[in-house]
């Protein structure tokens, strides 16, 4: 059956939390699949992934990016043409306009800057602008060696961002999904005292309990199949609720098979 997943733009009390809505097509044999009842058993049920192959396929993909050989990169995958994430870009400079033209956005699970690269054009025309990623060490030591600037730079954890920065915006794209602890990792991010929190290309069903699936990488992209969350929109609602009011919803261009019904 077909779901819809729910990103959902929210305020926190003062932070914002943007979270859009990717769809979730037929059960097929990519995408998300089973309902397992641990990490570990989701984890055994996975083949696997050579982290330092995909990672080069990034650093090689984004690096064309940033060189202006190619306009657009997706999950390591090149396009002719940039595919917007047009409210993810909205509430970005719904922010910046609301902070006298600045932005300082930590980007958490960021890989090697996709997104920055992705609306740098935009990006750009601000009066302020910095983009901090965090992630795992392997991607920092790339990020910094061949992509860190005046702009875009990059951290092994958010006490060392905190520690160089202090952003107005986080963002977090495609992470919170692939975390074991996704709960512990929100209430770390709701403790920052930044303004608006971004949520994007995170599943979301209707249920009252979150699905723990894995998700099949077709191999076109890169061999891979790893624990994936689908997360209950109420109750990942309720959690947020004493810190967070919901703005607006969107849908994303993202695709995804799932074995849970639409909306």
């Amino acid at each position: 059956m077909g779901m819809r997943l729910k990103y959902i733009i929210k305020l926190a009390t003062p932070p914002v939390i943007l979270s859009l809505s990717n769809r979730l097509l037929s059960n097929q044999h990519y995408g998300l699949t089973g309902d397992y009842s641990s990490w570990n058993e989701a984890m055994a049920a996975s083949t696997g992934y050579d982290n330092k192959i995909i990672l080069e396929k990034t650093k090689e993909a984004i690096l064309k990016v940033k060189n202006g050989e190619v306009v657009y990169e997706r999950d390591s995958v090149l396009f002719d043409e940039i595919q917007y994430a047009w409210p993810v870009l909205a509430g970005l400079m719904w922010v910046a306009a609301r902070s006298g033209g600045r932005l300082n956005v930590m980007d958490f699970g960021g890989s090697l800057g996709s997104t920055y690269f992705q609306n740098r054009a935009f990006l750009s025309t601000l009066h302020c602008m910095r983009w901090n990623i965090v992630e795992q060490s392997s991607h920092v030591e790339i990020g910094k060696s061949h992509f860190d600037d005046d702009c875009l730079h990059f951290y092994s954890d958010i006490t060392e961002c905190l520690a160089a920065t202090q952003p107005n915006a986080i963002l977090l794209s495609s992470v919170l999904q692939y975390l074991e602890h996704p709960y512990k990792v929100l209430d770390q991010i709701q403790e920052i005292p930044c303004n608006y929190i971004i949520i994007d290309r995170t599943p979301f069903w209707d249920g009252l309990t979150d699905r723990l699936c894995v998700q099949t990488v077709p191999p076109s992209i890169y061999p891979a199949s790893y624990p994936s969350w689908i997360f209950s929109a109420p109750r990942f609602h309720t959690y947020l609720n004493n810190n967070c009011k919901i703005i607006a919803e969107f849908d994303s261009f993202d695709n995804l098979n799932a074995p849970i019904k639409t909306f």
